[in-house]
């Protein structure tokens, strides 16, 4: 008796289950089935030529894109980027972060130096960027690496925030475990308190980076998937010899196309 009400029990168990898992996938292991999902991007006659290149300069051409991603209402935040890190020996992390900046020596972004991706970056001093902008079908994916800005700057950036965002950076001391939000809730009205009349000090554990880049690539997706992949590199001291289908850029750069 007990083993046929346990059959019975765990068919009726198995099949609640089921009814969450895809049609197709055995009860065993319940799992989605994706392969259905596409986008349409852009039709050919709106692909991405060499010679729509607003500029030989990459910072440039990333300016160009990034103005036309400001500039559609259908980005939230157009400056919202990936930031892949990795350890000394290869075991990679990514988050989102916000840029804050760029120039020609790089990509500016402030965080707190002893979350985890701080701490790959002191021992591992290379990252990976990526900007999605998928209303427009674009992305850029940039390679460099990576720097402490100066102090001087930092504490510029710092006390240009809102007080609330100062006084949570002093709160969160990012990647350590907290026993709850409470926790969080009660720092921060403590500090709230603290400096409601004085003006919040930026902690030592706080600050920028910038990404001083040696590869960017510039992606546009087509619905025939011959993806356009136009991509920037830049020259080491001393090369000056072109591989296959490079071409010489602006400012130090060679650039070609890549299949997709």
């Amino acid at each position: 008796i007990t083993r046929e009400i346990l059959g019975c029990n765990t068919l009726k168990n198995i099949s609640e289950v089921g009814k969450y898992c895809h049609p197709q996938v055995s009860l065993t292991a319940c799992s989605m089935d994706l392969s259905d999902m596409r986008k349409k991007y852009k039709g050919d006659e709106e692909c991405f030529e060499e010679n729509h290149l607003v500029s030989l300069d990459p910072i440039k051409q990333f300016g160009d894109w990034f103005d036309q991603a400001t500039k559609c209402p259908e980005i939230g935040e157009p400056n919202a980027m990936c930031i892949a890190t990795s350890t000394r020996d290869g075991r990679p992390s990514a988050r989102m972060v916000l840029l804050k900046g760029y120039s020609e020596e790089g990509f500016r972004f402030f965080t707190n130096y002893e979350s985890r991706k701080g701490g790959e970056l002191e021992s591992n001093p290379y990252a990976c960027l990526c900007f999605y902008w998928e209303p427009i079908n674009r992305q850029v994916r940039i390679e460099g690496n990576v720097e402490r800005i100066p102090y001087q700057s930092s504490c510029d950036y710092f006390h240009s925030r809102p007080k609330s965002s100062q006084i949570g950076a002093v709160v969160s001391r990012q990647s350590t475990a907290v026993p709850d939000r409470n926790y969080l809730r009660q720092k921060n009205a403590e500090l709230e308190e603290k400096y409601k009349d004085t003006d919040v000090p930026m902690p030592d554990y706080w600050g920028g980076y910038i990404v001083k880049p040696y590869l960017i690539e510039f992606w546009q997706g087509q619905t025939n998937r011959l993806h356009d992949r136009i991509v920037f590199t830049r020259l080491k001291h001393g090369e000056g010899v072109l591989e296959e289908y490079e071409h010489n850029a602006d400012a130090g750069w060679v650039y070609q196309r890549l299949s997709p």
